[in-house]
């Protein structure tokens, strides 16, 4: 049987994508692993999720796939596939000693003497402390357990001391959890706060919940670490049905959709010295290298940038944008309709031209980006245009056809 725990995450990752996103496939539809691989994979899955595990028979075999209706959930339970990574004996020898030894935050010790303390707990067993580990593992432990906020120390002239850090009651705080938990891009850390305690069920319910994000907690914690230590990444990236390819890049931002949960690292290209939108879920890995030092002069073309970016698409000549420009017809009453415009404007300027229409002006990188948020206007459009003629002519071309469906006449001039 296979083992719930795993040391290569990205292998739970591909599978629940393809078992939640993709869905619906048979097992002999997994082309890209063996038989075997599938099986191991469902098997962990289900150790997460099984309440969400749903099955479907037809002629070709049966389909597994999950299903999830955000509707129904209190929290999001992708985030339990993050608790599977694996770990050896002497992980947990340490991590109980070490919490054992420092049990308050009264207590603080140094590396010496959680050395001693550990020997004299395992007095008793067949084997010393020395034969389980030396001392440098000891150290690196310490130092990634207060890296990660479950140890702080104190240094006293050349003598370091650890402790556990005061604790925090999160009680009160419960609902800002509950909500960061399940609408930050890392809830994940929300979501192993609010398994400290036993809480009563969330306030919070979703219509349009991005679950998915969960699985990528890992890649965008490296990602914004990079971020804020100003340092160059070698990535690898894999879209779906292409081969895999690694870049070397300078992140500077993430942008994250509120329209469909979609997240990018927005990052600069070494080799092919342009800006460039990453998706996150295509990200496979990141590697930390040094520090960059031309990141301001980065970050600050990023941000004279940033004010044509409609989505994510850049250009590499700063100044290559395109004029994008309709008005619509607003009625007595339907004030709304020019508050929707200026809400949700972003790099474009809103104006009333007359008491009954409203235009809108935007120069951005790619007109394309912003076609389908025109159209759920399309029957207030009293005018349009596209510095980018192919865009305007495929969106008019399209316009008509609807129009033709629908037995109308006539397109905006």
């Amino acid at each position: 049987m296979a083992s719930e725990l795993i040391k290569n995450y990205e292998k739970i990752r591909d599978y629940m994508r393809e078992f939640y996103i993709y869905g619906f496939k048979h097992r002999d539809e997994y082309t890209g692993k063996s038989s075997r691989s599938y099986d191991y994979e469902k098997h962990r899955i289900e150790s997460y999720l099984s309440n969400f595990m749903s099955a479907s028979r037809t002629l070709d075999g049966k389909s597994v796939y999950l299903s999830i209706d955000s509707r129904d959930i209190a929290s999001n339970p992708l985030f339990a596939s993050l608790k599977s990574k694996s770990f050896t004996d002497n992980d947990i020898i340490l991590h109980f000693f070490i919490l054992d030894l420092l049990h308050s935050p009264d207590v603080s010790l140094t590396h010496k003497e959680i050395l001693e303390g550990i020997n004299l707990r395992l007095a008793g067993s067949s084997k010393s402390v020395t034969e389980l580990f030396d001392e440098s593992t000891l150290r690196k432990k310490l130092k990634d357990y207060e890296a990660q906020g479950i140890l702080v120390s104190e240094k006293s002239g050349k003598t370091v001391k650890y402790k556990r850090p005061t604790d925090l009651s999160l009680n009160t705080l419960y609902d800002a959890i509950a909500f960061f938990s399940e609408v930050s891009p890392l809830g994940a850390l929300g979501f192993f706060m609010l398994e400290r305690d036993e809480w009563q069920s969330s306030p919070f319910a979703f219509k349009h919940h991005y679950l998915t994000s969960a699985l990528d907690s890992d890649i965008l914690l490296l990602c914004l670490d990079s971020i804020r230590r100003r340092l160059q990444i070698t990535v690898k990236t894999q879209s779906r049905g292409k081969e895999e390819r690694q870049m070397d890049v300078v992140p500077l931002k993430i942008f994250s959709s509120a329209q469909n949960g979609r997240m990018h690292l927005m990052a600069y290209d070494l080799k092919l010295q342009k800006m460039v939108p990453l998706r996150i879920d295509y990200i496979k890995s990141v590697k930390q290298g040094n520090a960059c030092e031309f990141y301001d002069a980065l970050l600050e073309q990023f941000e004279k940038m940033r004010g044509h970016i409609w989505g994510v698409s850049m250009k590499k000549n700063i100044n290559a944008t395109e004029r994008v420009e309709f008005t619509v017809f607003v009625d007595n009453g339907e004030e709304y309709i020019y508050k929707r415009l200026f809400r949700e404007k972003r790099c474009g300027v809103v104006e009333m031209v007359d008491e009954s229409h409203a235009r809108f002006c935007a120069y951005i990188y790619d007109s394309q980006e912003i076609v389908p948020w025109i159209r759920t206007f399309i029957t207030r459009i009293t005018d349009i245009s596209f510095q980018n003629k192919a865009v305007e002519r495929q969106f008019l071309e399209d316009f008509e056809r609807t129009l033709k469906l629908y037995d109308q006449g006539g397109v905006p001039q």
